[in-house]
């Protein structure tokens, strides 16, 4: 009998990568999404069965947030996060052999801006503005749960690189056209983590039965938005990369129907809780990570 991981939300960036390499440890993989070809949000009987007698659980589901924050988009990225995380819940709540853990996405962008300290799960400050909001709901709606048989993880994820797609194709993007320079003001934080070092951490939280609660999952040596830009520079050997000033991006974000939150918030997070527990980090300089990706 194999052993069961449920994907919910398992068919983006991270998803995908997820799936294969659990495929490769000989789990069944079980996605729900919206696409056709998967368990559906609406099929609570087969969600029920996909988690009944699962290893574990990983719900990553939430539309993108990037795109304009219209409130249309704000209220689908709001209760796509809360929504299914109430679903998955009951359902647990429900089945004979309930997963022995339940790992929940949350976000990094939950920290307020920061330039004068990092942010650890015990002394970083919760931010504020729609962003932080949408957090502070999908958290409490995991944590609403009482699950005596589930121990439950949400990783505060950092901005994920990794080779096939998420935020590394606009950033190779800029930098081949020659706009890899600073963006905004270049001193804000860039809290990032290898896709890699993501799938490593769930195991390793399954792997620690003691383990529950909140965690940074970002590298331990963040770097600023002017040292990330010049690194993505050195690698795919461009010696011009012109800045994109605040006024430029406003102006850009309109045009591709994003906000500028996304690149000029300061994200200074530090995975403390992970690395008092012991996790190494496979990527944990941003020039590994990079060499890797772009290789």
């Amino acid at each position: 009998m194999k052993k069961k991981v449920v994907l919910a939300g398992g068919t983006g960036f991270i998803g995908k990568y997820l799936e294969k390499q659990f495929i490769q440890q000989n789990y069944k993989v079980i996605i729900i999404s919206r696409q056709p070809q998967h368990i559906a949000w609406t099929d609570m009987k087969g969600i029920k069965a996909a988690v009944d007698n699962a290893e574990m659980v990983i719900n990553l589901a939430g539309k993108s947030v990037d795109c304009r924050y219209n409130e249309e988009n704000k209220k689908e990225i709001f209760d796509s996060r809360t929504e299914t995380t109430r679903i998955i819940g009951e359902a647990i709540e429900s089945v004979q052999s309930p997963p022995k853990l339940w790992i929940n996405s949350s976000t990094a962008t939950i920290y307020r801006h920061a330039e004068d300290r990092p942010m650890t799960e015990t002394t970083g400050e919760i931010g504020e503005g729609f962003s932080v909001e949408v957090a502070k709901a999908w958290e409490k709606s995991f944590f609403d749960f009482n699950l005596p048989q589930t121990r439950q993880a949400a990783l505060r994820i950092a901005i994920v690189l990794g080779k096939d797609g998420g935020v590394m194709t606009p950033f190779k993007n800029l930098v081949t056209f020659g706009l890899g320079g600073i963006q905004g003001p270049g001193t804000q934080m860039f809290s990032w983590v290898h896709i890699e070092d993501v799938y490593r951490i769930m195991l390793f939280i399954r792997d620690r039965k003691d383990l529950h609660g909140v965690f940074n999952c970002s590298a331990p040596n963040p770097i600023s938005n002017k040292h990330f830009m010049a690194e993505m520079r050195e690698k795919m050997d461009r010696k011009i990369g012109l800045p994109s000033p605040r006024w430029m991006l406003e102006i850009g974000a309109i045009v591709i129907r994003t906000e500028t939150e996304l690149i000029l918030k300061s994200r200074w997070v530090i995975p403390e809780r992970l690395e008092n527990e012991g996790y190494q980090f496979k990527y944990p300089k941003i020039d590994e990570a990079l060499a890797e990706i772009l290789s």
